[in-house]
Order: C-alpha cells, then sequence, then structure tokens
C-alpha cells in the first residue's frame, strides 16, 4: 500500500524531522524509522500541551498523505464543492473517475464517524496505533474497486477553515534547535493565535448533514442506472438517516444496502412513525456492532430492533470496520444479488402466444 508513496517524504517536507521520525512500514504499520518502535505520545516528558501539538501534526501530515493514496494508490479524483465557488474556502470528497457515466456497476458510499479525521480515514488514532489496514479506508476502496464497484469517499468533517495559513501553521510547531524556554514561548503564542482565530465555514459543507445532502443532490442522485451501497461508521448511521428523511423516495429507489457500524442514528427521533421508512430500514440495513461475541454473531439490544444487528468481531469502536469488512461485502454481494433477482422477476416473459395476441389486437 505504501510503496508508491512514502510518508517519510511528508515529514521530510516540513519543520517536523527531528520530532517525527516515523514512516510506515511494509505491513503499512506507524513505526519510529531508527527504533522501529510504535508511535509514542510523550516525547516532550510530561508536556501534555507540547505533546498534544506534536500529535495534532503528525495527524496533519497523515491526512495529507492519505489524500495522496487515494489519488495516487486508488486512482481517485478529488472534487471540490461547490465547483464554482472557486474564489472560497470549500470542501471537496474523492471519487472514481467514471462514477457519473459508467451504468453497469455498483456505486459505494463510505460516510465515516465525526472526528478531526478527513476522507479516506475510518479513525485517526487507529492509523496511528494499528496501521492503515485498520485505521484508513483504502483496503476497504480498493476492494470495492476489484469488485467493479465505483466509489464516492465522503469528507463530512471538513467543515471550516481558519484564518491562519498552513505555512504559518507550521512555523510555530518548528522547535528545532532552540533553548526550552524559547519553545516554550512559542508554544504558548501558538495557542493563544489558535484561540483567536476565526472559522469560516464552507459553503454546501458546514455540517456532515449538509455536506451529505449536497452530495448526493449534485452527484450521487445523478449517477443513473447504478445500484447504491452505503457503509457509514459511528455518526455516519445518523447523518445517512437524515438523508433518507430527506431525500426519502431518491433514497429509498437508488440505495439497495446500507452497512451501518457501531452507528449513533436514532430511528424513533429521526424517522418517527413513519411506516414506509421504516419498512424499508428492515429490509435494506444491516448493523456490525462492537461486541465481545465473535464476527457476525447476532448481537441485537434493547435499543435496535429495527433491522438485523450483528457482532463487529471487536469491543473497539475504531477498528470495528476493519474487522467487519470482509462480511459487510458479503452483505454486499448477497443484497445486490437480491434485487437483481427481484428485478428480473418484474420482466414479462415473452411468449409466441403472447406475441400473438399482442399482433391480433
Amino acid at each position: 500500500m505504501t510503496q508508491e508513496l512514502s510518508f517519510r517524504k511528508f515529514i521530510e517536507q516540513s519543520d517536523l524531522l527531528e520530532e517525527l521520525k516515523y514512516d510506515f512500514n511494509e505491513k503499512a504499520e506507524l513505526r519510529h524509522t531508527e527504533t522501529h518502535k510504535p508511535f509514542v505520545f510523550n516525547y516532550y516528558k510530561n508536556v501534555l500541551e507540547r505533546n498534544s501539538k506534536r500529535y495534532q501534526a503528525l495527524g496533519h501530515l497523515l491526512e495529507q498523505y492519505i489524500y495522496e493514496l487515494l489519488e495516487k494508490v486508488c486512482k481517485l479524483q478529488k472534487v471540490y464543492i461547490p465547483p464554482e465557488a472557486d474564489k472560497e474556502p470549500r470542501s471537496f470528497f474523492f471519487m472514481s473517475e467514471r462514477t457519473l457515466t459508467n451504468h453497469h456497476s455498483a456505486l459505494l458510499v463510505l460516510l465515516q464517524d465525526r472526528g478531526v479525521f478527513r476522507a479516506g480515514q475510518w479513525s485517526q488514532q487507529a492509523v496511528i496505533h494499528h496501521g492503515l489496514q485498520h485505521g484508513s479506508q483504502i483496503p476497504c476502496i480498493q476492494m470495492a474497486l476489484q469488485a467493479h464497484y465505483d466509489v464516492i469517499v465522503l469528507n463530512p468533517n471538513d467543515n471550516f477553515v481558519d484564518l491562519q495559513t498552513e505555512k504559518e501553521w507550521k512555523g510555530l510547531l518548528t522547535q528545532n534547535v532552540e533553548s526550552p524556554s524559547r519553545k516554550m514561548v512559542q508554544t504558548e503564542s501558538f495557542l493563544s493565535l489558535q484561540q483567536s482565530l476565526q472559522c469560516i465555514p464552507k459553503r454546501c459543507s458546514n455540517t456532515p448533514e449538509e455536506h451529505m445532502a449536497y452530495i448526493w443532490d449534485y452527484f450521487i442522485s445523478k449517477a443513473e442506472g447504478k445500484d447504491v451501497a452505503f457503509l457509514v461508521h459511528g455518526y455516519g448511521g445518523l447523518v445517512f438517516m437524515d438523508l433518507l428523511v430527506r431525500r426519502k423516495w431518491e433514497v429509498m429507489s437508488k440505495v439497495y444496502a446500507v452497512a451501518l457500524i457501531d452507528s449513533e442514528h436514532h430511528v424513533g427521533h429521526q424517522l418517527g412513525s413513519d411506516i414506509q421508512l421504516l419498512a424499508w430500514i428492515k429490509h435494506h440495513c444491516r448493523e456490525w456492532v462492537t461486541s465481545p461475541k465473535p464476527l457476525d454473531k447476532p448481537a441485537a439490544t434493547v435499543l435496535r430492533k429495527e433491522f438485523p444487528t450483528v457482532s463487529a468481531g471487536t469491543e473497539k469502536h475504531n477498528l470495528a470496520p476493519s474487522s467487519s469488512l470482509q462480511s459487510i461485502f458479503k452483505y454486499f454481494r448477497k443484497s445486490l444479488k437480491a434485487k437483481g433477482a427481484i428485478n428480473f422477476s418484474r420482466v414479462p416473459i415473452v411468449t409466441r402466444s403472447s406475441t400473438k395476441r399482442k399482433q391480433s389486437a
């Protein structure tokens, strides 16, 4: 996964070469380049603020690195939204090149949990501590592409931009070859400046819900003839249910399967007593939840009886997507096959006698 693009190059281009001597090994695990040990948070002994800023810097570099992997390894296109707003802050997402033109493939939409992480990540913490195979969406994307799906990777947490440029932000984090007192002054200045910054919302992506609705309206709904599947994690489940309520008939007609992982949705609050929606989710949704039970074993809770619920094969929320991935794709294949069988059964069978009746009418 990482042979085509080295994470080390990203660190070398920053001002954090000494603080972050890390790269991904052949197993896509983040390791120190000299000791080969996992990431250590407490780099500055017991100085929480400086260690937190170092961790944030690592997260920022990982974000940029994974964006590059999406484009160069997965061959996805980076699409800015709204496209006409090229002179104002705007968000973006990634999709397969032929998503809107290839009418003969299914479409998989990835919608992650809320947090600091951006497109291409299920969990930043999982990327750092467990590797790209577990924390990033890249294994899922590669599996989908191999199964001839087109893919849309949403970016629901990219809602604001601050007035501080990336260059200045990196500069404030630069603490090489300076005295401890100077370093502490820099850190305090950074925190003070950060608190004074104003955030500018990104149009059409102020919230995860708005981001999802915009991409549905201008991209997913335009992909005519496609069977659409959603894979959602955590808060992404709530966002999907919000879309289902907003675009009821469109979603019910285009989406053939939804795989939810440890979802934060609430059917009672979001769907209410809408009989049509409740019937639809019962037949088109399945959830994998964190549980001590083995993968795929029934794991229904008192609050979750609206559709089938099974174990994700792990008790860790941030590892649930990677743990349940193989099972989820089996579910997608089975659901798509069932949908095809239903569509085929609805096609009238033309017989010789029916043709004669039509001609004589």
